[in-house]
This record gives C-alpha cells, structure tokens and sequence, in this order.
C-alpha cells in the first residue's frame, strides 16, 4: 500500500489494531531527494513536470503526494507543472503537454500503473531528449535516466515472515506495518550520454548501481 494510515486501513503503523498489516513504501518525503538529484545531473535545471496517475491512491495520500512535490519544487526554486495521466492512452498527450510547457526534465510519482508503464514511459522520455527520474529501480533499468526508492522485490519479500508469523497465529493487529529500510540510487549512465548529460563522479560513487 501507499499510506495505510491515510487510506484508513490502520489505526497506526505501530500497532494496526484491526486485520491488517503489511509494508508501505510511497514515502512522499523522497521526493524532495529526488528533485535534488535531477537538479544535479541537468545543467541551469529550472523547469521541471511531474506525471502522476489521478486516484492512484486515496485522496487525502494523493493530496499529501502532490502538496510535498509542489513545497519541494518551490524550496528549490522550480518551476513545477503537474501532467495528469489517468492511463497509458494518455502520455502522448502529457508528454506534449510537457513539451509545450518547455520542461528540462521529468520526475515519475508513484502508481501501480506507472510502475507497469515505465518501459514506455522511459523511451518517451528519452526519445524525447527529457531527463526523468523514477520512483523505483525498475524505471533506470528500462532507460530512464534515474530511480531512488525502495527495493520493491526486497519490500515484497518482506512480507514473507508476515505470512509465517500470521499461519502460526499472530495477530495483524499487533504487527507493525513496516516501511522500507534502505533507499537505493540507480543511474543509467547510458541514457545520460545519450541525453548529452555528464552525470558528476560523487553521485556515480553514491549510486547502488550505474548503469553502463
């Protein structure tokens, strides 16, 4: 799940309280870091759009998802324009929303459908000449230029102790929900010479994986 809470699915992450626990991984906080890498990889970085799936999530983790994009692009001095893609039918024409608009670069939110779409929306991307950034590993992988999130195959596999302790009778109510432990950085040094970009040494040395 994105957030549990604000989906009104527990009472707290801590202590469920009803049939449910799990693992979330949206973070709204990473998107800050995010905007804060593409700043560093594209040069005079001043426009930036931002594709997000409208009802991804529950409202109040939507509104929560876009609010801290919209702070974090202001902290950081960028002009930001949001392009809604409702489905894969839709990002031509928010691509060229993005286009018309002049962006430099591209950060993709966090939505199942997205996740499904990364390929494609990847060599849009790039084909496009439009730096982006991914929410999860997947998205650096299939040539987009960044990703930093969770591990989402590390975070499923957590699950795995949760399935164990419930068959032998734990109770989900008293099971913390758990959030990911570890953030990982991929780079995809190909699709950044490809852009014409030089991403700088201390982020390869940073990164969990460059791509070549």
């Amino acid at each position: 799940m994105a957030d549990p809470v604000a989906d009104d699915l527990v009472a707290s992450l801590r202590r469920p309280g009803g049939n449910v626990t799990g693992t979330t991984f949206v973070g709204p906080e990473l998107v800050a870091k995010r905007l804060q890498l593409l700043r560093e990889v594209v040069p005079g970085l001043s426009r930036v759009a931002a594709l997000w799936h409208p009802n991804a999530y529950s409202e109040r983790t939507m509104a929560a998802l876009l609010n801290e994009i919209e702070v974090a692009a202001q902290t950081l001095g960028l002009q930001l324009q949001l392009v809604p893609a409702v489905g894969p039918d839709d990002f031509v024409s928010a691509f060229a929303a993005t286009a018309r608009a002049h962006a430099q670069a591209v950060i993709v939110t966090p939505s199942p459908m997205l996740f499904a779409e990364y390929k494609r929306i990847a060599s849009i991307a790039t084909n496009g000449r439009l730096p982006a950034m991914g929410a999860a590993r997947e998205f650096a992988d299939f040539g987009g230029l960044m990703s930093y999130g969770a591990n989402l195959p590390d975070l499923a596999r957590q699950t795995a102790p949760y399935v164990d302790k419930i068959l032998k009778g734990a109770k989900p109510a008293e099971l913390p929900v758990e959030q990911p432990t570890k953030f990982e950085l991929v780079i995809n040094l190909k699709t950044a010479k490809a852009l014409g970009l030089d991403v700088p040494f201390h982020l390869q040395q940073l990164a969990d994986e460059v791509i070549e």
